[in-house]
């Protein structure tokens, strides 16, 4: 079974999207903030990693612009961490987001308001297979 770790601080999203790969068959957890997001990483190491860009640094706290791509950053410099594949789902289609895609790797950029979950598992499963 593949495991998707969904990093998202919105509630309604999570329960349209991971409950959608569930129910496909896919295993998923999910952190809402990037602390929890990078342990998660660490112990659990997913098949694929879905990231908004605007996330909190830490539980409870304030959505950071641009907090994703912090992330990211650190993903990418940690030797255990580096090679996890990587798409992001945001609702901020700025020239700097889409440029930083080539940069960090990241295999798919989703719009939120203009993606459903299907097609979402579909690009899933083209990067997985």
């Amino acid at each position: 079974m593949k495991r998707i770790l969904f990093v998202e601080d919105d509630q309604f999203i999570v329960d349209i999207y991971a409950n959608q790969f569930k129910k496909e068959g896919y295993e998923v957890d999910v952190a809402g903030d990037s602390k929890t997001a990078f342990e998660k990483l660490k112990n659990t190491y997913p098949d694929l990693l879905v990231l908004d860009i605007r996330i909190p640094k830490e539980k409870g706290g304030a959505p950071v612009d641009n907090e994703g791509w912090e992330l990211l950053k650190i993903i990418r410099s940690e030797p255990k961490t580096k090679n996890v594949k990587v798409v992001v789902a945001s609702n901020d289609n700025e020239q700097q987001n889409l440029n930083n895609v080539s940069h960090f790797g990241v295999l798919k950029y989703f719009l939120k308001i203009q993606t459903t979950p299907e097609e979402m598992i579909s690009a899933a499963r083209e990067i997985l297979k």
